[in-house]
């Protein structure tokens, strides 16, 4: 099953739901991926560009949605606003860091599955 039609399925359960696209500029990736793309037009829209195609299945799949960009370390900055928006699901990719990786920084999605105080599900 698509993540598309899984998302349309939860959206679509109560009439006035909606999806908030949330996408975290890393603060501490913020500097480095100005200085690789100094010389692109458009510098400070990177992140918006990279939410096109999944706004686009959005709007394909008729569900109402919303983006928000928020600044900060990934993991905290999604729990803060998920406990602060009283959603009733998070829906949260996993990257897969490999194992060494994860054990020492821990992984965003495990972080936010142990902290956000609704529901959280991990997509892989």
């Amino acid at each position: 099953m698509q993540n598309t039609l899984t998302t349309r399925g939860l959206a679509n359960l109560e009439n006035d739901s909606y999806i908030e696209i949330v996408y975290v500029k890393d603060s501490s990736k913020v500097k480095t991926e100005t200085l690789h793309n100094w010389n692109k037009i458009g510098v400070t829209n990177i992140q918006k560009d990279k939410l096109n195609g999944i706004e686009r299945k959005f709007i394909e799949a008729g569900v109402n949605y919303q983006v928000n960009i928020l600044n900060g370390e990934p993991g905290p900055t999604i729990v803060e606003h998920a406990n602060d928006h009283n959603f009733d699901v998070v829906i949260i990719g996993s990257r897969g860091l490999n194992a060494f990786q994860e054990m020492v920084l821990g992984s965003v999605s495990h972080k936010v599955a142990k902290r956000a105080n609704c529901p959280v599900l991990i997509i892989k």
